[in-house]
């Protein structure tokens, strides 16, 4: 996979879940996935080509809100350690958070990956 097409930054996050002492609830927090296994939790950044599918967006209901759908292809150099249980953390000028959704697919003999992604967004109070 060429370096040049790997021109943004994000940060790859996985879930942790954790037990609240006093009532006994799930407190779900995201942590960044670690460069190599026993390395510091930091937030590691990977460079990533990162591409809208389509330019039109879906929506759909969702506890009584209108969501809005869209989905990006993120392609990265390959690891083994990612599932759709992560989301991706885009560095922009204002960052954008995508879930995975599919993937990862292996990119030639394990020269890269792609995983498609969708942002979730709800329209602002003035339309």
């Amino acid at each position: 996979m060429r370096a040049g097409g790997l021109s943004r930054q994000i940060t790859i996050e996985q879930k942790s879940v954790t037990l609240d002492p006093d009532f006994g609830t799930e407190i779900i927090s995201w942590v960044p996935l670690v460069a190599a296994p026993g390395s510091p939790v930091v937030g590691v950044r990977f460079y990533a080509n990162v591409m809208d599918v389509l330019t039109s967006k879906s929506e759909a209901f969702a506890q009584g809100l209108v969501i809005g759908r869209s989905q990006t292809r993120v392609r990265l150099r390959w690891r083994d350690d990612i599932d759709s249980s992560m989301r991706i953390v885009v560095h922009e000028d204002s960052d954008r958070l995508l879930q995975i959704v599919g993937g990862p697919a292996m990119l030639g003999r394990k020269e890269g990956l792609e995983l498609l992604c969708e942002a979730f967004t709800t329209p602002s109070a003035g339309g």
